[in-house]
């Protein structure tokens, strides 16, 4: 990290950041272009959970190639100057990498769906139909090199 004065490394400062922000920015490269998809997710000790259609794109390039790069904010305000080049933005970022792992074993699915649900709602159990299980693709990102930043001006 370039500008250490903004670097976060207190772990539970960065659980919170995890655990407050709602879009996980997911980076994929399919061996010519970049790709970046915003998702949905839930995060526990280490470990980003994501569900998806079991096709698409996003998948095509996950099968070819599982590893992944990740941003997750929480956006600020404007910070406005009267010089054109000094404008800036308050916001606390996570960054990181990882290997996606698919996740077949319907009761682990279960788990990484809570985790998900958890996330937005609060609520930790749910149910979920043998068929809506099926035809959701469940995967993980075990997050490497974790990085963390704010910018408050």
């Amino acid at each position: 990290m370039r500008r250490r004065d903004k670097e976060l490394r207190d772990k539970d400062v960065i659980e919170k950041i995890l655990d407050k922000a709602n879009v996980c920015r997911l980076g994929l490269f399919d061996g010519v272009k970049p790709y970046i998809v915003p998702m949905s997710y839930g995060y526990k000790s280490g470990t980003l959970y994501f569900h998806s259609a079991q096709d698409g794109r996003k998948v095509e390039i996950l099968k070819k190639n599982p590893v992944v790069c990740f941003e997750i904010d929480i956006p600020g305000s404007v910070v406005s100057s009267e010089e054109a080049c000094s404008w800036s933005m308050n916001y606390l970022s996570v960054m990181g990498e990882g290997k996606v792992s698919f996740v077949s074993d319907e009761n682990k699915k279960k788990e990484a769906l809570n985790c998900i649900m958890d996330h937005y709602s609060g609520k930790k159990e749910w149910s979920f139909s043998t068929g809506m299980l099926q035809k959701t693709l469940v995967f993980t990102v075990e997050a490497e090199n974790m990085s963390a930043k704010e910018s408050s001006s």
